[in-house]
């Protein structure tokens, strides 16, 4: 591991145990090995190493997905929700991090994750469009937001419901039954 990715990893500790403004760079240092000073070699700031945590979460949940166009619309789909549903369990603290702090991440690196952000709830709109063609566009964006907020919900949850064996295949198919769902939307009054 890199020395860069031992503080990450620090950091991310840190701001899971405190939060992002209960904890100093002397402190993520110290833990880490270094000065807080000799961070700076890696980070120019606390901001800086919230940001790289955030993109890292992106990079994790956006990695081996399918293509965009792929032919089966339904292995698709069940392919960005089993990738997501995989990511929020076996990175709790940077969803938790991520829940708590988004507020906290400031210019320049807040409008370029925020494009990231907005790419990854259109890949999915993209993907429930494609398996649920008679879905309205407003349905499709409730249903993406939706199966984000369900996954993303972990977060909340008793530690030892996450120690079932298939809690990802549970999650996948209450993400998958919600998505089903929009067959039985009508549209509103």
């Amino acid at each position: 591991m890199s020395r860069r990715d031992e503080i990450l990893e620090v950091a991310a500790e840190l701001f899971f145990e405190r939060g992002f403004h209960g904890v100093g760079v002397d402190e993520i240092g110290e833990r880490a090995g270094m000065s807080g000073p000799a961070l700076y070699r890696h980070f120019r700031s606390k901001d800086e190493l919230l940001a790289a945590l955030f993109d890292r979460a992106m990079d994790l949940v956006s990695a081996d997905l399918p293509p965009e166009d792929g032919e089966d619309s339904d292995a698709t789909l069940d392919q960005l929700i089993r990738r997501h549903a995989r990511f929020v369990v076996e990175h709790r603290h940077l969803v938790s991090i991520y829940a708590h702090e988004h507020r906290s991440l400031v210019d320049p690196w807040r409008k370029p994750f925020l494009r990231r952000l907005r790419a990854h709830a259109r890949r999915w709109e993209l993907a429930i469009a494609a398996a649920c063609p008679d879905a309205a566009d407003d349905d499709v964006s409730l249903a993406a937001q939706g199966s984000i907020g369900l996954l993303h919900s972990v977060i909340y949850w008793p530690p030892g419901v996450l120690k079932a064996d298939d809690v990802i295949d549970r999650l996948c198919a209450l993400v998958r039954g919600g998505i089903g769902g929009l067959a039985t939307l009508t549209a509103p009054p």
